[in-house]
């Protein structure tokens, strides 16, 4: 795929575009839904907040965490999606297609209703351990036979694992629905009721994990121009795939720990971004940090508008979305990665 934005200077006007529109994204995720809120309103309320004004506290209480957790969570799965699109040179790699969303809510599901768990930092290491389990087994199943690790075989892997924990947990469901009301906050994949205090055990390893996969775009590119080039050039391709894949768990385990499964968002920003930026991951993994806030952002506004006063859940939303586009990306073979 030919770039949009080749020079340098035009990437960098493309990513101050994107910051706009995030900009704008966040103001409508705060101002529209059941209740109305006024851009003034929403000044007002956060220079000076008044307990008494419904509005006021609407936007402080609801809104605005709103905002925030679908913004952190959007980027983080974009840049998870880029990221295993890169490690597994698979355009079809995405956290929801390789498993790890299926296996964090697996893990969780049995922290409820087997272990009785309702501590949110203590769910957010079982939602960890079930991504990194997901990844670790779909690697695996991918790599078996002479010819390695091919695209064919660990998309066929992912899904197998997905659907393989995904009966593990209705099974669990099945057997013991006493848990079923508290599960339902993580399968459905939502932002609605969220509250800061649930991002905020999962918020420093998450952006950590941002930060790191910002100043991996150089090692990433050589890593794609093949194993043997890149050792060639001294790289250590084990430790920069290892660093890769755990990025990937935290972003993914983080964000199904916080909103629960929110599928093909990794899958459709990266390929979005790929138009503007190409394969370039020092100015791919920037542009898939506001691509994906901006498009859960814009999910979830939709989500609240489209047969209001009801909200339809931000995964089926995203599924809506992500769906097309990931048989678009199947017929057409695929983005060279």
């Amino acid at each position: 795929m030919f770039p949009l934005f080749t020079k340098a200077s035009t990437k960098m006007y493309g990513l101050s575009g994107l910051f706009i529109l995030l900009l704008l994204a966040c103001v409508a995720s705060m101002i529209l839904g059941r209740t109305h809120i006024t851009f003034q309103i929403a000044v007002d309320a956060l220079q000076h907040y008044d307990e008494s004004s419904v509005e006021h506290v609407v936007l402080l209480t609801e809104r605005l965490p709103r905002t925030i957790i679908a913004a952190v969570v959007g980027a983080s799965l974009a840049v998870a999606g880029g990221l295993m699109q890169a490690l597994t040179r698979n355009p079809l790699a995405s956290p929801s297609v390789f498993g790890i969303n299926a296996g964090a809510i697996f893990f969780i599901v049995i922290a409820i209703v087997v272990l009785s768990v309702s501590s949110l930092s203590t769910m957010m290491w079982f939602g960890f351990a079930g991504a990194t389990i997901a990844t670790v087994i779909v690697y695996a199943l991918g790599s078996i036979g002479r010819d390695g690790l091919t695209p064919i075989k660990i998309v066929l892997a992912g899904t197998a694992i997905s659907a393989l924990f995904a009966s593990f947990t209705q099974a669990i469901l099945v057997l013991d629905g006493t848990g079923l009301q508290d599960v339902l906050f993580w399968l459905a994949g939502s932002v609605s009721g969220r509250t800061l205090d649930m991002l905020y055990p999962v918020l420093p390893y998450m952006t950590v994990a941002i930060v790191v996969s910002l100043f991996m775009g150089r090692a990433i590119n050589l890593l794609l121009t093949g194993d043997d080039i890149a050792k060639g050039m001294g790289q250590n391709v084990l430790l920069v795939k290892l660093l890769m894949g755990v990025v990937t768990v935290l972003l993914a385990g983080g964000s199904v720990a916080v909103a629960g499964s929110i599928g093909l968002v990794g899958l459709v920003v990266p390929h979005i971004m790929r138009a503007f930026v190409g394969n370039d991951y020092r100015w791919l993994v920037p542009y898939c940090i506001l691509g994906g806030a901006i498009l859960l952002l814009a999910a979830d506004v939709v989500a609240r508008l489209i047969i209001m006063p009801q909200e339809v859940p931000l995964g089926v939303m995203t599924a809506l979305i992500g769906g097309p586009f990931f048989v678009y990306i199947a017929r057409k073979g695929g983005t060279k990665i």
